[in-house]
C-alpha cells in the first residue's frame, strides 16, 4: 500500500513513558502527527509530551481499564477532533521457570499485555471507524515462537496476534486497517531489565543467531513508523523477522527438544532467577497494583 502522510493525523500511543512507545510518539509528532500519550507514569509522560514538535497530550490510565480507556478515547476525541492511528504498545514481561513463577506477576503479564491490547481496542474502535484508520497491535518475535522461562510473555503475545488477526477480517469492511508489528530483543528498559538476570542474560545469548542478539532502538522504530504510513497489515522491526514466519511451524518441535538440553544445563542455577516484572515499567506496573503513586 502506498504511504500515508501524518501530518494532520491524530495518533495514540499507549506505554509511551519509555522505549518504544516514547521512541514512537516522537516520530510520529515529527512527521506531523499530533499525538496523544497514554500510560501509568504521567510525570513521565509529560515529559515526553513536552519534547515533541507538535500538538500532543497526556492520559494517565490503565490498559486493563475498560472505563478509564473509554474515557481516555473520548477525551482525545474531544481534544483533537478525531483518532486517525492507536498503536497498542503497553507491555510488560517476566521470566523464570513456570512452576516457581510468581502467579500475581504471570497473570498481570496476561493481563496488561493481551486483556489490555484488548481493552485499548474496545476504546479506540468507534473512533477509528469514523476515520477509517489503523490499529498497529504491537507483538513480538515470542509471538512466532516459544521460549522456556518465557510462558506468561509468549503466551500473552501470540494472543495477541491471533487477535488482532481475527479483528483485521471483522473490521476491515468498516474501513479499519488492523496491522501486527513485530519485534525481536530491542534496547528497551523491559530487555536491560530482563538482561539483569544473570541466568536469562546467559540462556539468551546461547539462542541462535540472530536471535541472540539485542538490536538498536531507532531503526526498529523507523520501520514501525514506515508500517504506521503503509498502514501495513505485517510491521517488521528487524529485517529478518519476516523469514520466520516461513518456519514457524517447525519452531516448538525444536525448541522443544533443544530447550530440555539448555534446562538441563541451567538447573542448578534456576532458584535463583527473579520471577516478578522487569524493568522500570514493570515496576511503575507493580506500583500502580499495591496503590503507590507514580
Amino acid at each position: 500500500m502506498s504511504k500515508v502522510s501524518l501530518e494532520g493525523q491524530v495518533a495514540v500511543v499507549t506505554g509511551a513513558a519509555r522505549g518504544v512507545g516514547e521512541l514512537l510518539a516522537r516520530k510520529l509528532s515529527a512527521r506531523g502527527a499530533k499525538v496523544a500519550l497514554v500510560g501509568l507514569e504521567p510525570d513521565a509522560l509529560k515529559q515526553v509530551s513536552d519534547r515533541l514538535h507538535g500538538e500532543s497530550g497526556f492520559w494517565h490510565a490503565d490498559v486493563t481499564d475498560h472505563e478509564a480507556m473509554a474515557q481516555v478515547a473520548a477525551e482525545v476525541k474531544e481534544r483533537f477532533g478525531k483518532v486517525d492511528i492507536v498503536v497498542a504498545n503497553a507491555g510488560v514481561a517476566n521470566g523464570g521457570p513456570f512452576v516457581e513463577s510468581d502467579p500475581v506477576a504471570w497473570r498481570r503479564v496476561i493481563e496488561v499485555n493481551l486483556i489490555g491490547s484488548a481493552v485499548t481496542a474496545r476504546a479506540f474502535l468507534p473512533v477509528l471507524m469514523e476515520s477509517r484508520g489503523y490499529l498497529l497491535q504491537i507483538a513480538s518475535l515470542a509471538a512466532i515462537t516459544p521460549a522456556p522461562m518465557m510462558t506468561a510473555y509468549c503466551a500473552s503475545k501470540s494472543g495477541v496476534e491471533a487477535y488482532a488477526h481475527s479483528l483485521r477480517a471483522e473490521v476491515g469492511h468498516k474501513g479499519v486497517r488492523v496491522g501486527v508489528g513485530y519485534l525481536s530483543w530491542t534496547d528497551t528498559d523491559m530487555v536491560r531489565g530482563a538482561d539483569q538476570d544473570e541466568v536469562m542474560r546467559e540462556l539468551r545469548q546461547r539462542l541462535p543467531w540472530p536471535s541472540n542478539k539485542t538490536y538498536p532502538l531507532r531503526p526498529a522504530v523507523d520501520r514501525i513508523v514506515a508500517g504506521i504510513e503503509r498502514r501495513s497489515s505485517h510491521v517488521y522491526a528487524q529485517w529478518w523477522l519476516r523469514g520466520m514466519q516461513g518456519v514457524r511451524g517447525y519452531l516448538p518441535g525444536i525448541i522443544g527438544a533443544v530447550g530440555q538440553r539448555e534446562m538441563r544445563r541451567f538447573e542448578p542455577r534456576l532458584k535463583g532467577v527473579s520471577t516478578g516484572l522487569v524493568g522500570a515499567g514493570g515496576a511503575a506496573d507493580e506500583q500502580r497494583q499495591q496503590g503507590i503513586s507514580p
